[in-house]
């Protein structure tokens, strides 16, 4: 592994390791990404390796423009509106793909995620490789976000570093949200992740599956993990019967570490859950009779110990949720059915 600093050799560096099919780490305008050749089958192998992640889940490319977008996808109204307006920038607009890319790249039904980063190096590798590079975030999956090169090596394996050929190291990057993901393939466009380009007034995003939601409820924990021990963080999970509350629950266990099998705890009423110094508590509200029932069962001493809590049906206790407005970071779920039968629609919002 090689670790450069951002100078003027790191373009040329990049893209000789990339025409050997190799993997660099890089920055952006959001965080630090691991490019490899998405042209390449090894290289794209290599990368799912090293982000530990199952074959076939696919990958975003970053592109220098829309020329170049259009090459390796099919551009509709929608996708065309969003380019003009919003590109260069943390934007990732997912269309329909025209197989030019290694497999794996693309998702199962075709899609590929376009990106143009609004960063002169990842413009000039591209530019200067002649091809799309994968535009993914540099950790690994549920791993911390990459805001800084240790941020990377303390949460990866001896055997993932020996996979990374190159690191360009730009210091500490602001911590901007990552991109804003938009599906312009359906219908209507759907944003399945949201960042800093906000194409609504509320958080809101759409899930197809069960990954889909764990991995929403990663991304929304890595907003507000940097308070774990400075204040406790309260997930307020709010839906009908069958909407996926546990399923969140698990996608927060998993982003923190956590192992350990995570099931409703409708009958325990509580369930821990623990990693090293991480501890999840996992609360059921449906079977309490009062709201103040929350609060025997150790509820406010959680709060004082800055505790990481998920409490499913939390609207039946609300009233007491809200007394520790001012103690706890307090991030209000909404899961309800989409129009299709695996969809979620999930929107959130917080209180601090």
């Amino acid at each position: 592994m090689q670790v450069i600093k951002l100078k003027g050799k790191a373009v040329g560096a990049a893209v000789e390791i990339l025409k050997k099919g190799g993997l660099i780490v890089y920055p952006t305008e959001t965080l630090y990404g691991i490019g490899a050749d998405a042209t390449n089958s090894q290289a794209i192998k290599k990368l799912t390796e090293y982000k530990n992640r199952p074959f076939g889940k696919p990958y975003s490319i970053a592109v220098t423009d829309r020329k170049m977008a259009e090459d390796y996808v099919e551009l509709n109204e929608t996708a065309s509106n969003l380019y003009k307006e919003f590109l260069p920038g943390p934007l990732t607009v997912i269309s329909k793909g025209k197989h030019k890319v290694s497999t794996g790249v693309e998702s199962e039904d075709g899609t590929l995620g376009i990106r143009i980063p609004d960063y002169k190096l990842v413009i000039e590798i591209v530019k200067k490789f002649g091809k799309p590079i994968t535009s993914t975030s540099a950790n690994a999956s549920y791993k911390k976000r990459p805001y800084k090169i240790s941020d990377i090596l303390e949460n990866i394996s001896a055997k993932q570093k020996k996979l990374v050929d190159l690191i360009i190291d730009a210091g500490t990057l602001p911590h901007n949200e990552p991109s804003t993901v938009i599906d312009t393939t359906l219908d209507n466009p759907v944003t399945l992740r949201q960042g800093k380009i906000k194409l609504t007034d509320k958080n809101e995003v759409l899930t197809r599956s069960e990954e889909n939601t764990e991995n929403l409820a990663k991304e929304i924990w890595q907003k507000y993990e940097m308070h774990i021990g400075k204040r406790a963080i309260i997930f307020a999970l709010q839906g009908k019967m069958g909407t996926g509350k546990t399923i969140f629950t698990k996608g927060l266990a998993r982003a923190m570490g956590i192992s350990e099998l995570v099931t409703s705890p409708t009958f325990a009423l509580e369930n821990e859950y623990e990693t090293g110094k991480k501890k999840l508590f996992h609360f059921d509200a449906w079977r309490l009779d009062k709201s103040t029932e929350l609060r025997a069962l150790g509820f406010e001493n959680l709060i004082k110990n800055r505790s990481v809590v998920s409490i499913e049906w939390a609207e039946r206790v609300a009233d007491i949720i809200r007394e520790f407005d001012d103690e706890a970071i307090i991030i209000w779920i909404k899961l309800e059915f989409g129009k299709k039968e695996n969809e979620r629609k999930i929107s959130w919002g917080v209180t601090q």
